[in-house]
């Protein structure tokens, strides 16, 4: 071979060493820029129904503060109408046109829709598992060893709040506990001229017209232990027992009794009522603590909603909602890599700021109307879950018409509830056995 040829066959090694190098050069100002996927951005959808509440502000600047982290990972955040949420992912799950991320109610929400929801077991250890409050809720039947199909994302609680200036107007020196007592401070409001409870379209526009389970919860916490409500899943303690509905038809009495607005079921704004000092109590959840504690200080405060004939004892708190991962997402590994980020520090202080209470333990509530209602569960109160995450679906949309109109005087309480039995009694057996589905 000649010198001549050699020396070509060298400068052909250079120029292309020296290509090579500036495509590293190329390829690692796009990782720079890109991360791991080389400037490839992956994008996924999230639908939430939180409507603007503290759950949506706080789910936006989550995704933001994970798209910080993340900057090949971006999110389009959709709101979707609370009304017929599940209605459209169960349309979109069918067409295969749903989101890679959605909101999802726990307990028998997520379980019922569990074929829909990626299986979490392979992507969260025991440890980290034992770090969330809910997860038995946000688990396949309750069991997170059988796998964790929602990632919380707060700890709730159904819970009523009273302004304490009008309390102080009509002469109610004393929170009430039970029923004789409501009733009793019902009579001085109405003489003040103060509607004592606001009743109306729910603030989180699940419904046009009250949202009953929020009241159910305390209902029955009134003459059943946590334990017990399994019963009502199974049909061992039946919608028409005697004990519920002497319970149903007390607080189905409350308009009668001057409790409530007359217009229950077509009362709209009722959150905007009672901060304007319209009403002297609203039965709601923590979701909308910042924005009660903004707009009446310290004269709001949360009370166990007494709808018993004994002192209340029960204080309904639960992981409620959070993030799940659809199994028709193309983009499984990111959109767990969202639920993962919600375990870590960034995230739990979003959640905190926006007045919500982290539900990873070890971090703390900075709303002082999330930390009074936490106080309830540590002075010996007996803790329940949200009643309507652990009844069938089919029985909840029965009661949400029945039980309001029970409120409305329309039907009476025996009737409703012989209502929800017969949905119950209805469902395939498979579905009121001692396995959650």
């Amino acid at each position: 071979m000649s010198s001549n040829n050699k020396g070509g066959k060298v400068r052909k090694i250079i120029s292309a060493c020296a290509a090579l190098a500036a495509l590293a050069v190329i390829a690692g100002a796009a990782y720079a820029a890109g991360g791991a996927n080389g400037g490839n951005v992956t994008t996924l959808t999230l639908w939430h129904n939180y409507g603007t509440g503290g759950n949506a502000v706080a789910t936006q600047k989550l995704v933001a503060a994970f798209e910080k982290q993340n900057p090949n990972i971006k999110i389009n955040v959709v709101s979707q109408p609370g009304g017929n949420y599940f209605q459209l992912l169960q349309a979109a799950w069918i067409g295969h046109t749903d989101p890679d991320l959605s909101v999802q109610w726990t307990g028998l929400f997520d379980t019922k829709y569990e074929s829909h929801l990626l299986n979490l077991k392979p992507y969260f250890t025991s440890a980290e598992l034992d770090k969330i409050n809910g997860a038995k809720w946000a688990s396949s039947n309750f069991d997170p060893a059988q796998g964790l199909l929602v990632m919380p994302l707060e700890n709730q609680f159904y819970m009523g709040f009273y302004n304490k200036a009008l309390f102080r107007k009509a002469g109610v020196k004393s929170v009430p506990t039970d029923w004789s007592q409501l009733f009793a401070a019902c009579t001085k409001l109405k003489a003040a001229g103060i509607t004592p409870i606001v009743y109306g379209a729910d603030p989180q526009a699940i419904g046009p017209n009250p949202y009953p389970y929020y009241d159910l919860s305390y209902i029955a916490a009134g003459i059943w232990t946590p334990a017990q409500l399994k019963g009502l899943y199974t049909g061992q303690a039946a919608w028409t027992s005697p004990a519920l509905v002497r319970q149903v038809s007390t607080w189905a009495s409350m308009p009668k009794h001057g409790c409530t607005n007359s217009d229950v079921l077509t009362k709209t704004n009722i959150l905007g009522a009672f901060m304007k000092g319209q009403a002297a109590m609203i039965i709601d959840g923590n979701w909308d603590t910042a924005t009660l504690r903004k707009a009446l200080g310290a004269n709001v405060a949360p009370i166990l909603p007494p709808f018993t004939s004994k002192p209340q004892h029960g204080v309904v708190q639960y992981s409620g909602d959070g993030f799940a991962v659809s199994k028709d997402s193309s983009h499984q590994k990111e959109a767990v890599e969202f639920l993962k980020f919600l375990m870590t520090p960034t995230a739990q202080h979003i959640i905190a700021a926006a007045g919500l209470i982290p539900d990873i333990k070890g971090y703390a509530a900075t709303n002082p109307l999330a930390n009074q209602m936490l106080a309830f569960a540590k002075s010996g109160k007996t803790v329940y879950p949200m009643i309507d995450n652990v009844i069938q679906g089919d029985v909840v949309t029965t009661g949400m018409k029945q039980l309001d109109a029970a409120l409305g005087g329309d039907t009476s309480a025996a009737a409703a509830l012989k209502s929800m039995k017969q949905t119950h009694d209805s469902l395939p057996s498979d579905q009121r056995g001692s396995v959650y589905h």
